[in-house]
Parts: C-alpha cells; structure tokens; sequence
C-alpha cells in the first residue's frame, strides 16, 4: 500500500469514527462502552461541526468518493439530529380544541 492509499484510509476511517461518535451522541446506537442508549445533542452538534470544518478544511483535495463519503455522512448526521432535535421541543404553542362545546347545527 502507499503512501496515499494509506492516507486516504485513514481520512475515511478519522470521518466515519467521528460520525459514529455523533450517532451515538443523538441517541441512535449504544454505547459500546456501557451498552446504553445516551443523549447528548449539544456534543452531537459538536461532533457534526467538526465533521463540517473537516470538509471545508479539505476542499479541493478530495477524491469524488471521499468527496461524496463526506457530504453522505453530513446529510445522514444532520437530518438525525433535526429528529433528535424536534424532539426536545416542547409543544407548548400547540392549541387543542375541544370539539364537544361546539354548536351542531
């Protein structure tokens, strides 16, 4: 293997170990550590910001995969953490109407 192959394994590995950092992190996969399902969207958006600053860092001197590995794993993470995200919202502005006070005519 050269010198080049074997950076560019490395580039994919470094990028797919933060992205499974940040499923976890969302809540998506367990802890290999505990076996626990944990919760932390502010390290989550952290990690997905790396993963950003990565990308950008790196512009131009990708290959088309590493290009289009990069931008996969940015959607997947960002989509997941919108989810994980909405669903910390409290749905405090949702009005409920009570349909059995109303006039039948």
């Amino acid at each position: 293997m050269d010198d080049n192959s074997i950076q560019d394994a490395y580039f994919i590995s470094l990028i797919y170990s933060i992205s499974q950092a940040a499923m976890m992190q969302l809540g998506k996969v367990s802890s290999p550590i505990t076996g626990k399902i944990e919760r932390d969207l502010n390290q989550a958006r952290t990690s997905i910001d790396m993963l950003i600053m990565l990308k950008e860092k790196t512009k131009g001197n990708l290959s088309k995969s590493e290009d289009v590995f990069i931008n996969d794993i940015l959607s997947t993470l960002q989509l997941n953490y919108a989810e994980e995200a909405d669903k910390s919202i409290p749905a405090t502005n949702i009005k409920e109407t009570d349909t059995s006070t109303r006039d039948k005519n």
